[in-house]
């Protein structure tokens, strides 16, 4: 029978903490960018997201295809310029996008063993995104940032040459990921006229870079 266990941690350049094993997967937080440093929301059963379309996230405005009411119920405010809105409706917790390989480290002996693991691929992850964004990304990011008070990023990278020591319990494979966090929301782009009438609603989910960091989880 296979018993998983997850640690999380916040690790400096120069400094390894040990992990607290928990029932569920957590997070061990990178400190660098600084600007990515967060507290960390409880994980999502799936370690790995898979369910996104990455790069989807258009930065041009379209002309929208819905025609405006001719008699809107409500009179119009004063003019403004056409465009896509975006509105968020729901903040999910975050999910996960790795870079590189996982790292396991087997301890078979009867006393607890340190695993030492190095992040050994450099990659970016930006916005993934499901369903239909007409509005443009960096208008989306930001008012995710406003409504959840959150601090996001169109794209992070990931380098080569970060290190994370953690505590291997006897007989206990400890695992390891490095990768970025995005934070999961729920909206819809919408259509604004210049007389202020909206158009037809489109549903969207997009993920959004957060923070990186290690994911560790132990397996039995």
């Amino acid at each position: 029978m296979c018993i998983s266990r997850a640690a999380s941690l916040l690790v400096g350049p120069t400094l390894a903490i040990a992990v607290l094993c928990t029932a569920n997967p957590a997070f061990a937080e990178d400190p660098t960018p600084a600007p990515t440093e967060a507290v960390d929301a409880a994980p999502p059963a799936n370690p790995e997201e898979g369910d996104l379309v990455e790069g989807g996230a258009g930065e041009v405005e379209t002309p929208p295809t819905e025609v405006p009411p001719k008699h809107p119920q409500v009179p119009p405010r004063g003019p403004c310029e056409p465009h896509y809105l975006w509105e968020s409706t729901a903040n999910h917790k975050k999910c996960h996008k790795g870079v590189g390989p996982t790292h396991s480290h087997y301890n078979g002996t009867s006393r607890t063993a340190k695993s030492e693991f190095t992040s050994e691929v450099t990659g970016e992850v930006g916005i993934a995104v499901s369903g239909t964004l007409k509005a443009k990304a960096g208008a989306a990011v930001a008012e995710i940032e406003q409504e959840y008070s959150v601090q996001l990023s169109m794209k992070l990278t990931v380098k080569t040459g970060n290190k994370i020591t953690v505590d291997t319990p006897p007989k206990y494979t400890t695992n390891a990921k490095y990768e970025v966090y995005r934070l999961k929301t729920d909206g819809y782009s919408q259509w604004v006229y210049a007389n202020r009438i909206k158009g037809v609603k489109h549903s969207a989910t997009l993920s959004t870079p957060n923070r990186i960091g290690w994911y560790i989880w132990e397996t039995h």
